[in-house]
């Protein structure tokens, strides 16, 4: 069993994948998106694919009052797009898998600034550091995800 995790942003969306055991997460990279996250969504599909991923937690980037932003309602839309893209493959039986992944989401207020300071307490300079922020918000957003399931 795997889990993946996605930071949508607006330049990059970061993914990061549990371990089989769902105790830890880890970064696999960005999907550069030009201002556009949807464009993510066909490397998304194979990520899920290519990993036999059970979960997709994507990050809800809820306003620090807890409610929708255009952010937020941006992340729901691209979600319920996923669903329905894997949805498409599967009926087609374009689809590797024999089932669908669960996709839920995470609140993810203040993950990039999160990983914006464990970054830079890694030594690595702002500017090197900017394209590695979106993959290691995606695994604070999956670690978040993973250690509530594993407090259950």
């Amino acid at each position: 069993m795997v889990w993946l995790g996605i930071d949508l942003g607006d330049a990059r969306v970061g993914l990061a994948l549990s371990d089989p055991g769902l105790t830890f997460a880890h970064p696999i990279g960005n999907v550069q998106v030009f201002g556009d996250s949807f464009h993510a969504i066909d490397e998304v599909l194979e990520v899920i694919e290519d990993n036999n991923v059970e979960k997709v937690v994507i990050g809800l980037p809820l306003q620090l009052d807890g409610t929708e932003g255009k952010s937020a309602k941006k992340a729901l839309r691209w979600g319920k797009n996923l669903i329905k893209r894997m949805q498409i493959l599967h009926d087609e039986k374009d689809w590797a898998l024999d089932y669908m992944p669960e996709v839920v989401w995470k609140d993810e207020r203040l993950t990039t600034v999160s990983a914006h300071r464990q970054l830079l307490q890694a030594d690595l300079s702002t500017k090197k550091h900017r394209p590695m922020v979106d993959q290691q918000s995606a695994v604070l957003i999956l670690q978040s995800a993973l250690d509530a399931n594993n407090a259950e």
